[in-house]
Parts: C-alpha cells; sequence; structure tokens
C-alpha cells in the first residue's frame, strides 16, 4: 500500500497530506479500544464506575482480563498515528518535516481518543494513546515517564494524579534536553490536554473525594510497616 500511495501525496498540494494526516490520526484514534472491546462482550464501560472509556476504568469494572488488552489496542494506535505521520509527511523544502508531522498525528490520534467521532465524542483521558506516540517519536523518555507515574502510584495510588505527573515529567524532559520545537511543543500540548482530560481527578482530590488504588500504595505500607 505505502509503494501505491507515495506517488499520489508527491502530487499533492503540500498542506493537502498533511491535513489528511491529521485527519486519519484523529479517525485512528477515534477507535475506542474499551468500547470496540466492550462489544464484544456486551458492555460499555461508560455506563460503569467512572463512566470513563479509558483503561483505568476498564480495569477497575471488567478486571485484568479486559484491561490489558484495551491499554495495548490505544497505545498501538498511537504508535500507529505517529508512525503514519512520519511516513507520509510531504518532503518539501521549507515545510515542517517527518517528525513535526509524527509528532503533529500523535497529538490528533490522542484528541480522537478523548473525543472519538464514531463513539459520540466520550471517550478516554489520552494517556495510552499519548504514550503510544511517545514510543515511537521519543523512546528513550518512556521509561523516564514510567518511573515518575509509578513512583506516584505507589505513594499515593492516586492513577489520575500519577498520569498527570507523568505528563508534566514530559515537559521537564523536553526542557532539560532542550527539546527542538515540535518536541517542545507537543510536550506542552500533551502535557495540558491531560490536565484537562483528568481535571475531574483533581478536583475530587482536592476535596479529598477520589479513590485511591489502595493495592498499589507499596510504600505507604512500607513506611506504615516500619513505623510500627
Amino acid at each position: 500500500m505505502v509503494p501505491v500511495l507515495s506517488p499520489i501525496i508527491a502530487t499533492m498540494p503540500s498542506w493537502l497530506p498533511s491535513l489528511s494526516i491529521l485527519a486519519v490520526a484523529y479517525l485512528v484514534g477515534s477507535l475506542s479500544g474499551s468500547l470496540l472491546l466492550g462489544r464484544m462482550r456486551g458492555v460499555d464501560i461508560r455506563t460503569q464506575g467512572s463512566g470513563n472509556a479509558g483503561g483505568t476504568n476498564a480495569f477497575r469494572t471488567q478486571g485484568p482480563g479486559f484491561a490489558i488488552p484495551v491499554v495495548v489496542f490505544d497505545v498501538g494506535k498511537g504508535a500507529l498515528a505517529a508512525w503514519l505521520g512520519m511516513r507520509f509527511a510531504p518532503q518539501v523544502e521549507g515545510y515542517p518535516g517527518a517528525t513535526a508531522h509524527g509528532y503533529a498525528a500523535a497529538f490528533a490520534a490522542v484528541l480522537g481518543h478523548v473525543w472519538p467521532l464514531w463513539h459520540g465524542f466520550r471517550g478516554g483521558k489520552g494517556a495510552a494513546t499519548l504514550a503510544g506516540g511517545v514510543l515511537v517519536l521519543w523512546p528513550w523518555v518512556a521509561p523516564v515517564l514510567l518511573v515518575a507515574w509509578m513512583a506516584v502510584i505507589l505513594a499515593t495510588g492516586y492513577v489520575g494524579l500519577a498520569t498527570v505527573v507523568a505528563g508534566l515529567s514530559l515537559v521537564l524532559a523536553a526542557w532539560w534536553t532542550e527539546a527542538a520545537p515540535p518536541r517542545m511543543w507537543f510536550s506542552v500540548a500533551a502535557a495540558g490536554l491531560l490536565l484537562f482530560s483528568h481535571r475531574g481527578n483533581l478536583r475530587r482530590l482536592l476535596r479529598g473525594e477520589e479513590s485511591r488504588f489502595q493495592r498499589a500504595r507499596l510504600l505507604h505500607r512500607l513506611w506504615r510497616t516500619r513505623g510500627g
């Protein structure tokens, strides 16, 4: 398919392939793993738990056997969108290159996950899809984000807070490494979107009403054991 499409794309105005890439990435992101897989077992997790169509709610309401394929699916579509952006970016001098298109496509896929066209614009919060894009575009930073995410989970049990901290860590990593504009803008936009999509979690956290993943609070339990 790629050899067939490449000559066609080369003859288009430079803005048209870019717009097409973003549209396709958004549509790919709009394919929700939890909702598509949920149909196979006759459930819509948006009617259960937190009402969110993401991996965390899938885990809490359906268990790991359902949640793991959901997360793999959502990570995969983020990775696919990033690859499509880089592979089909127009090669025009003075025009944004493959890397910029990859980041833009990955972000478009995250937007699709949060506001999916195929599912009434009611989706998840975007973290897994964002992770897929990062794995393709900036793979070495993925372990850093995972460590930050796990540290907050183990210390507090708050999944939403951990995800927001990981998003902010992406910005910090971009600043620390003096990242080029496409990576920097992607990091800022991704962190901002995670803050927005987790705004309910943060409000509940401030009110002391946010639910914890108690079994993951290993650091808290170790501290209490030593204190006892």
